[in-house]
């Protein structure tokens, strides 16, 4: 299925459990590079739907089997896409929705949850790229350096890849501090103290700017939540079913 966002197609799954009559249902956001079938990313949904929720995995602009070049997506455009979602969901009778998302999604997912603070309901967030905001006003973009002030057309960054300078511009500009401060209902964070893509201090800080947050640390696991996968889907189904 697709769900419009303008004129940009959004490709995404609607999944529902056994019991799907009047359950909620989380809108689940993968990360940068990534889409909605990682294997980590289907593992939480089915938590969440063993749970008792429906879910709808989307990729998002650039990414996946949605519409729009990689180079060119950046977080407002992502952000777009998903109060795009929002609207979709609420137009299909869900009135119970959260946001989920893994990494770059992560933050996305909380600056859209501070900004639809009244319609959402939980976020659930694996790993939550919550720095890149900040990275991008010190110019450090994924390990590459430029001029905060002089931001060139086209930034390197991982396996080859390209971001327009915009794409900087933009984080620039992202305060998840204010957006986090705006949440005010329940919130997890699940957060390997092996991860090396962002690391854990990040979540630890931006925990302390929610006012209901649950900050659970998995010892030995990764950003990608691949050597515990049974960990993460239990803490997500446990957490999830005492918010029904």
């Amino acid at each position: 299925m697709f769900i419009q966002d303008d004129e940009i197609r959004l490709s995404a799954v609607l999944e529902k459990p056994e019991n799907a009559e009047g359950c909620p249902l989380v809108i689940v956001l993968h990360g940068f590079t990534s889409a909605k079938d990682r294997p980590h990313t289907v593992r939480a949904a089915a938590a969440m739907r063993e749970a008792g929720f429906a879910t709808l995995r989307m990729d998002l602009y650039g990414h996946g089997e949605s519409d729009g070049e990689f180079r060119n997506h950046t977080l407002h455009k992502w952000i777009s896409n998903v109060m795009a979602a929002i609207d979709w969901a609420r137009g299909e009778g869900y009135t119970d929705l959260y946001l989920s998302g893994h990494s770059q999604g992560g933050l996305v997912a909380t600056v859209a949850g501070g900004m639809e603070a009244d319609r959402i309901r939980g976020l659930i967030l694996r790993a939550p790229a919550f720095m890149i905001p900040r990275c991008c006003r010190e110019g450090n973009l994924l390990g590459t350096h430029i001029d905060p002030k002089q931001i060139p057309d086209s930034v390197p960054v991982i396996k080859g890849l390209e971001l327009d300078g915009n794409y900087v511009r933009v984080a620039q500009t992202v305060c998840v501090e204010e957006a986090a401060e705006r949440f005010r209902n329940p919130v997890l964070i699940l957060h390997g103290d092996e991860d090396d893509t962002v690391p854990l201090s990040v979540s630890q800080e931006m925990a302390k700017h929610f006012a209901n947050c649950e900050l659970a640390v998995m010892a030995g696991e990764t950003h990608h939540f691949d050597r515990h996968p049974e960990q993460m889907e239990t803490l997500i189904r446990d957490w999830m079913r005492k918010q029904r």
